[in-house]
Formats: structure tokens, C-alpha cells, sequence
């Protein structure tokens, strides 16, 4: 851990309008603690950062100190590269302004914001963008990464409705990044993740989305998976944009809509999301109502904040959470009967496999348009372990690896960098492909000493 004298941080606390704070001291322990249960980090100095003037101050800090430097904004990135051991985490999550324009559809939202807070001001006038499935995410870290959600295959993934940021670079400036304004950094940021800079304010566009929409779950026996599996493939490519599906594979919650005997048991979900005319989702839910016999359903029209909103009781901080996540072109027959035989012997009841149908419009941007390179990705799948008691860990843990290994010949060997653990590094180059080595360039205009490397970290070329 650095040493960090009193006096030093008297006088670096003076120099700040938010907080700086020492172990030991109120507040220090709940600014360290993020959302994945098995991060537990000590930073030397935690700073609170209250607007840009902040940031800029703290990466000079850090720089001119050769100081680690983590960068914290909503602290739900599975690896934990919020929070580091002994160097500074800088923490973004007191700013959480959204403003939004609704003649010029467009947001400002500062760094510290979550999905939820996105949605509360976005939502009141009947817009929109791609974000996350988590209301409590941050903003910031999902959309560097790439970022896609329930409108994606309307509407594109974060990045590509991201108009513009303002970055604080290596060298304690900050810079407007913009298609017309250093649009190289604009084009790394859009998928590279938080190697280029410190993002202090994100320009986002919106869409016309709800607030109604139709939406809801079609619940269905594991021992019809391969079925349902196979109709969701077959139905794919002829849905509209406006239709997501995903499945979720998983223990039956108690989901008040299904019967007592059912929960527990290992299901496959159907979790549907329309944003057309509300009138038209009976119709287009009805083909995915018949693939099987269901356990129970809830489907109808409902509030867009409140879908984006309905997976949230089942990912609340506090527990311990390992990923692995493939991309797949389709769904191939021995995907399924891989998915399916890896439910059977579940290690938690908490723990699930997700697979996002993306396609649509996320699909036809060019893949070097972006840093976000992933654009055949038409399945997204994560293997969530999740389970609370330390002592599963190494069962887990090696559940959801034993998955990974058994869908890695369907798989077309990319991964979305938002769900790489902290012990994937290796993988980095899968995540960006042949936009890795523009980034590498970019990386060392951009931060040559590699100071931000606290992350799915891309090196200097």
C-alpha cells in the first residue's frame, strides 16, 4: 500500500470539492464494498469525486505519483476493477446527473449514474437508448465496454448512440470526443472500456420508447428446453426488431404466477420485451406461447422502466458472482443438449445461464465502425454463477468453467468484454478482434504509461 502521509492528504483534501478518504475512516469501508461480493480490495485513498475539476485533479495525482488507479462509477463490473489494493480508486458515483433535451432527443449523463436513474428522467418523456438489463448498473462502465439491452436490436448497442464524452486523458486534460472532434479517442472509447480516460459526462441519443410496452415471462420444463431452445432459433431471424427474446436457464424462482410445486425447479424462461404498437404483442408472443407446454406465464402490457427493472430482485449486490461468457453465431443442437445437461446439476440455486438474442440493428453496423467489434454475435450467452457462502466457491466457480469448456466448439471465440472476469486477461484480444491492434496504437497516444490499467486492459503498442 502507498504511504501516504497526513499532511499530503490535508493538503490534497483541501485542493477538492468532494471527499478523499484513509482507511479506517467513515464512509471508507462502504466506498470499497461494489456489488460482486468477492472483490474485497483496500485502497490507500479513496477520493469522491464531486465534478471534473476532481478527476483531472486525481489523475495527476496518481500519474505524477505512479500510483495505481482504479476508476469506480456504478462498481458493478464482475472483475471488481472498480477498487484496487494500496493505490487510489476514484470514485465517480457522486455525480449522477442525467439531463435530458426531449425536442433535440439527447441526454448528458454523468458517470455516477445507474440505469434506474437513467430511466426515471429519459422516461418521462417517452424515450429511450440501449442500456444494460440491471436497473442498478452504472451507466459508464457498460457503455465503454460496448453495452446492448432490450431495445438493442432496434436501436444498436450503447456505443452506437453514444454522441459524444468528455475524457480525462493521461495527462490531466479534458477533451470533447466526437465524431468530429478527436474522433480517434471517440472511437476507442466506444467499446474499449475505461483504457483511454476517465469519462465525465456521456452524450447519448434518444429514441421515442414506451412508456408502455408488452412484455413479460413464458416459464416452460427443463424437459422441453431442447424445443423451446430450437423454436426461439428457428423464429429468429424473422422477428422484428422491435421483439426481443432471451432465455434464461435457471431454478424456478417463486414467481407468484407459477404454481408452489414448480419452484426450484430447474426451468427454461423465455423473458419477452416488444416496443411496437402495445395492440401487437399478443400476436407476436403468441408463436413462443406454444413451443411447449409452459409451467405458467405473465405476459401483457407494462410500464418500460418497470421491465427494465424485473431482473433486479435476482442480481442484488451482496453475493458472490463468477462469469464465463461465449458468443455464437446460432444455436446449434449440441449447444442445447450441452446447456441443458449442465442444468441438471446445478451449484446454487441462485445460478443461471442467460442467453441474449441479439441481431437487428446491432448486427449491421460495420465491426471497425466501433472498438466494439462483435457484430456476427447473433447469441450473447453469460454462465452467471452466484451463491453466497464462501465456502462454494471452488464449486462454483469451477461449475461455470465446466460449462464454458462444453459450449466452446459452437462458440465463434469472441466475448463481449463487460463479462470477463478478473482472471481473463488473456481473452482481451478475443473481446476487440481486429479493432485490438488500432486500440493498442490509440493506447499509446492516448496513455503511453499505461495509467489506466486497472481494467480488461489493452497495452501501449
Amino acid at each position: 500500500m502507498a504511504d501516504l502521509s497526513g499532511e499530503l492528504v490535508e493538503e490534497w483534501r483541501a485542493r477538492l470539492r468532494g471527499k478523499a478518504l484513509l482507511p479506517g475512516e467513515a464512509g471508507y469501508d462502504e466506498a470499497r464494498t461494489i456489488w460482486n461480493a468477492m472483490i474485497d480490495r483496500r485502497p490507500a485513498l479513496i477520493v469522491k469525486a464531486a465534478g471534473a475539476a476532481d478527476v483531472m485533479a486525481t489523475v495527476a495525482f496518481a500519474r505524477d505519483r505512479n500510483m495505481l488507479l482504479s476508476v469506480r462509477s456504478g462498481g458493478h463490473n464482475i472483475g471488481g476493477h472498480a477498487v484496487c489494493d494500496g493505490g487510489i480508486t476514484l470514485d465517480l458515483s457522486g455525480m449522477k446527473s442525467v439531463r435530458i433535451d426531449p425536442v433535440a432527443q439527447r441526454a448528458h449523463v454523468e458517470p455516477g449514474a445507474t440505469l434506474a436513474e437513467f430511466d426515471h428522467e429519459a422516461q418521462a418523456f417517452g424515450l429511450a437508448t440501449p442500456l444494460g438489463i440491471n436497473s442498478t448498473t452504472g451507466v459508464a462502465g457498460l457503455t465503454l465496454g460496448g453495452g446492448f439491452g432490450w431495445i438493442s436490436r432496434k436501436f444498436g448497442a450503447s456505443v452506437d448512440n453514444l454522441t459524444g464524452a468528455h475524457v480525462v486523458t493521461a495527462d490531466g486534460k479534458l477533451l470533447r470526443a466526437s465524431a468530429g472532434e478527436h474522433a480517434d479517442l471517440f472511437w476507442a472509447i466506444r467499446g474499449g472500456g475505461g483504457n483511454f480516460g476517465v469519462v465525465t459526462m456521456f452524450e447519448f441519443a434518444l429514441h421515442p420508447v414506451g412508456p408502455e410496452i408488452y412484455g413479460g415471462l413464458i416459464v416452460y420444463p427443463l424437459e422441453q428446453a431442447g424445443t423451446v431452445l430450437q423454436g426461439l432459433r428457428d423464429r429468429f431471424p424473422g422477428m422484428p426488431d422491435e421483439l426481443t427474446v432471451w432465455a434464461v436457464l435457471r431454478q424456478a424462482p417463486p414467481l407468484p404466477f407459477l404454481p408452489p410445486e414448480v419452484h426450484g425447479k430447474p426451468v427454461v424462461a423465455l423473458a419477452v420485451c416488444y416496443i411496437g404498437p402495445v395492440e401487437n404483442g399478443p400476436q407476436l408472443a403468441a408463436p413462443l406461447r406454444n413451443l411447449g407446454t409452459p409451467y405458467g406465464e405473465h405476459l401483457g402490457p407494462m410500464r418500460f422502466a418497470s421491465w427494465q427493472q424485473a431482473f433486479d430482485p435476482m442480481l442484488v449486490p451482496g453475493a458472490r458472482n463468477y462469469w464465463k461468457s461465449h458468443n455464437f453465431a446460432g444455436l446449434d443442437d449440441g449447444l442445447i443438449e450441452v446447456l441443458t445437461a449442465c442444468l441438471t446439476r446445478l451449484p446454487s440455486p441462485q445460478t443461471e445461464i442467460f442467453i441474449g438474442a441479439m441481431g437487428g440493428q446491432t448486427n449491421r453496423v460495420a465491426p471497425d465502425a466501433t472498438a466494439y467489434a462483435n457484430r456476427d454475435a447473433n447469441f450473447i450467452m453469460n454462465v452467471h454463477g452466484r451463491w453466497d457462502d464462501a465456502a462454494s466457491d471452488a464449486a462454483c466457480v469451477a461449475w461455470a468453467r465446466e460449462v464454458f469448456t462444453a459450449a466452446a466448439p459452437y462458440a465463434l471465440g469472441t466475448v463481449y468484454v463487460n463479462f470477463l472476469t478478473q482472471d481473463e486477461g488473456d481473452r482481451v484480444g478475443a473481446a476487440y478482434g481486429p479493432n485490438y491492434a488500432r486500440l493498442a496504437e490509440l493506447k499509446r497516444r492516448y496513455d503511453p504509461g499505461n495509467l489506466f490499467r486497472h481494467n480488461q486492459n489493452i497495452k501501449p503498442a
